[in-house]
């Protein structure tokens, strides 16, 4: 494979999954610059691995594989210990505007859920993100994660249960 060919590749993946990647890595390291860190050294990775790349998979689904393994190589690292988790991304503002009173609420129920969703084991966690943040179907987190598609199936269900537990807890001691 040419350069330019690996050069064009490489522009259009970065186009197209870019800031999926981003959010992905995020989902795992907590910190927004972190991830784009770790997402540029994924498109470092790609580049140079393009030429070995099989196409019994897809793109996509090779570079949320390459993120996902960068994350845990940071998260292990000693780096990471050190780092100070920061708060989460802020929310995209609405073209139209709501109220002060309306937009706090708001914030807040979204924060509480993403809390909630963090504080999942990481095991359901990732199968929570990919299916209903990033939108992959279950046969795609299998081969992100590398488990049978039972598997993902079986920690999704397990997941809704334990948020539905957990976030019914947090309403009643709002109460």
């Amino acid at each position: 494979m040419g350069r330019e060919e690996k050069d064009y590749i490489l522009e259009k993946v970065m186009v197209e999954y870019g800031n999926e990647l981003v959010r992905l890595a995020y989902s795992y390291v907590h910190d927004a610059e972190t991830a784009k860190d770790l997402v540029q050294n994924t498109f470092i990775k790609c580049y140079r691995n393009l030429d070995t790349f099989r196409n019994d998979a897809q793109m996509k689904t090779w570079l949320y594989r390459i993120v996902i393994n960068e994350c845990k190589d940071y998260l292990k690292s000693w780096n990471c210990r050190m780092v100070q988790v920061k708060s989460f991304i802020n929310e995209t503002t609405s073209s139209i505007l709501p109220s002060a009173e309306k937009t706090m609420i708001n914030q807040y129920d979204n924060r509480q859920l993403k809390d909630t969703v963090f504080s999942l084991p990481k095991k359901y966690r990732e199968v929570v993100y990919l299916y209903y943040y990033d939108s992959l179907k279950t046969e795609e987190i299998a081969e992100v994660l590398m488990i049978s598609a039972n598997t993902v199936k079986t920690r999704l269900r397990r997941a809704k249960q334990r948020l539905e537990s957990m976030l019914e807890e947090a309403e009643l001691h709002e109460r």
